[in-house]
């Protein structure tokens, strides 16, 4: 389990009614298929070994009978197999019957788990021939095996912790699963029939993805499917992975034939999250702990991480389950309605902006305007001002032009240049040599107009910087670091530029829009060194960092996931396989962990900003770090996957 991850299948079989000898041969069949993609743990649906339409038929005992028979079977083809199977059956303790879920490895049953809620209502009438398991916990022979049956076994194997429940249970008011994850399962496994009607499916994803999400776990769903009788009732087999909140997997529906689904399951996430989240660790504490059975070491290749075939989501800060507009819209209205508190929280008269033309003060402008709308004020009351330098070039400074003509706001131009040529007199700094001292002047000569003009006219600062930058300190501290508020404080890069691509496509003109998109393709540079002799930038900030979707991957996956940088690269190369080489991932990785660690100093002083996406770096928010840490221990993990 190098990386935390357990591969898992949900498995829907071409069952018949009552042939419980073709059902085990059916289910052998797929269990050996698991076995060699390397699956760890396979479900089946529901009385998967009976066929769960049998009705009447359970009260034959011909169908218990034959159904332990075929039982015996399976225990036989699973010796030499190092899967876990769990199948359901109708499980007979004295003179009751149970509908049960078996568990089987390695020729063993490891423990039964019978269903609690026994539907009786609408279409369903299993109270006729299965009793709750709710408070049964006894030993019973089974297969000629001791067996232990429980509805709140765990199961432990070397990579997870696994619940069960079926069906039912999942629809209760509270689920069996949401005690079984406060008692420790990573995953709970849903042995199901759920029969379909009109729009019951969408339903029955939401409740999954929400389950999932509550309990921060994996749900993996297998339901009956073709084969299971058709008289009153349609079974669309469904196989579901889900992993807090998130679907990882899907089967076809309607299916004639067997199908399974697989997906990789990341336990260490999981428990990360849990870890994080209080409320979770705090109520775990409540509940008594459940009889946990241990399963067999599995052989140690299932140990290792398994070949990925769920996807990895090269822009984590996206949801692939909302549409992006939603996303996008959401973030923007966000940063208005907590600009719009603080300018009516303090009075102010203005708001004042630096604006250089590039992505960060574009997106931050656009911010100011929309408050000022909302506010049902004029946009004359922002003060934007454009501060040409030594870097600027002609493209950025009509850009920054003619986007504050467009919207309308009051518009002022400030030239830094004599300023800076002032001050490098005063220091002693040779204008020709273009170090840190030469570009920082420039950024805190900017910042002092912006601070002096708002306090001149009644009005505060706004900040441009994103969520990346504050990462990697690409900041000139009490330069372009410092403001009264900044909008962009939680928004990574690459999502910056991606709500300026939707409000250019969505709100404008298409002049407007033109500048926009323009501003959009424009190299992102701090245009602090002159340009090149063509006029065009030369000081190109991703050649010098690197490109910031792998810092906004690797950011999003050492704060939120809480990863470790070997696992951050291993996913990164995923992510970004046929993009970018392994090793250049891991060059600029290295970079992001050096400077991530380092300019932790900037991040404890930062200005107030609204948190928008699933991270924040404010001190006094989400995170909270010593500006002293070092990053030994993280390059160390990083640089022992390369030995």
């Amino acid at each position: 389990m190098e990386y935390g991850f357990v591969k898992v299948a949900a498995a829907v079989p071409h069952v018949q009614i009552g042939e419980c000898e073709s059902n085990t041969r059916q289910i052998e069949s797929l269990v050996v298929q698991a076995e060699g993609k390397g699956v760890e743990i396979i479900v089946f649906p529901e009385l998967s070994m009976t066929g769960y339409t049998c009705a009447d038929l359970f009260q034959q005992q011909l169908l218990i009978d034959s159904c332990e028979s075929a039982m015996f079977r399976l225990l036989d083809v699973t010796r030499s197999l190092n899967i876990i199977a769990i199948v359901g059956l109708p499980l007979r303790v004295g003179a009751v019957l149970f509908n049960a879920a078996a568990v089987v490895q390695h020729g063993q049953i490891l423990g039964i788990v019978p269903k609690t809620h026994i539907p009786n209502y609408s279409e369903f009438y299993e109270k006729r021939w299965f009793a709750s398991g709710r408070n049964i916990d006894t030993t019973t022979t089974y297969c000629a095996q001791s067996v232990r049956v429980c509805p709140h076994l765990l199961f432990r194997t070397p990579s997870c912790t696994f619940g069960i429940e079926i069906c039912e249970d999942l629809w209760s008011p509270v689920p069996p699963s949401s005690s079984l994850v406060l008692q420790g399962a990573d995953v709970v496994f849903n042995l199901s029939a759920t029969d379909e009607f009109s729009c019951k499916h969408a339903y029955l994803c939401n409740m999954l993805a929400q389950q999932s999400a509550r309990c921060i776990c994996g749900y993996v769903y297998a339901s009956s499917g073709f084969g299971e009788s058709s008289q009153d009732l349609v079974f669309a087999g469904n196989g579901l992975i889900y992993e807090n909140g998130v679907q990882l997997a899907n089967g076809r529906r309607f299916e004639m034939s067997e199908q399974m689904v697989m997906s990789e399951i990341d336990i260490e996430y999981l428990r990360n999250l849990r870890q994080a989240n209080m409320t979770f660790a705090e109520s775990s504490l409540t509940v008594q702990s459940a009889p946990t059975v241990e399963t067999a070491d599995n052989d140690s290749t299932m140990l290792h991480t398994p070949t990925l075939t769920r996807s990895i989501a090269p822009n984590p800060f996206i949801s692939n389950d909302i549409p992006t507009d939603e996303q996008y819209s959401d973030m923007f209205s966000m940063q208005v309605s907590g600009l719009a508190r603080r300018i009516t929280h303090i009075n102010a008269k203005t708001v004042v902006i630096g604006i250089s033309g590039g992505l960060d003060s574009t997106l931050a402008l656009l911010v100011c305007a929309k408050t000022m709308d909302k506010l049902s004020r004029s946009r004359r009351d922002i003060i934007a001002i454009t501060m040409p330098g030594f870097g600027t070039t002609d493209r950025t400074y009509q850009n920054a032009l003619q986007l504050m003509q467009a919207l309308n706001v009051t518009m002022r131009e400030i030239s830094i240049r004599d300023a800076c040529l002032q001050h490098f007199s005063d220091i002693g700094h040779d204008a020709e040599n273009h170090d840190v001292t030469y570009e920082n002047s420039q950024a805190r000569e900017r910042t002092q107009i912006l601070m002096d003009v708002a306090n001149r006219e009644n009005g505060i600062v706004i900040g441009t910087g994103d969520l990346s930058e504050l990462a990697l300190g690409w900041a000139t501290y009490n330069g372009d670091h410092m403001s009264n508020y900044g909008v962009n404080a939680s928004i990574p890069k690459t999502i910056v530029r991606n709500i300026v691509t939707w409000i250019a496509n969505t709100d404008f003109d298409s002049h407007t829009q033109e500048v926009l998109l323009d501003i959009v393709s424009t190299p992102i540079s701090p245009e602090l060194i002159p340009a090149g002799n063509d006029g065009q930038i030369k000081q190109k900030t991703e050649d010098l960092v690197g490109p910031y979707e792998l810092h906004d991957f690797f950011l999003f996956h050492l704060v939120y996931s809480k990863f470790r940088p070997s696992k951050i690269l291993y996913l990164a190369t995923c992510a970004f396989a046929g993009v970018y080489s392994d090793e250049v991932i891991n060059h600029w990785l290295h970079t992001f962990m050096r400077r991530f660690f380092s300019q932790q100093f900037k991040r404890s002083c930062m200005p107030d900003g609204p948190k928008v996406c699933c991270i924040s770096l404010s001190p006094r928010g989400d995170w909270r770090m010593p500006s002293d840490a070092t990053v030994d221990a993280w390059m160390k993990d990083l640089d022992n996957t390369q030995s």
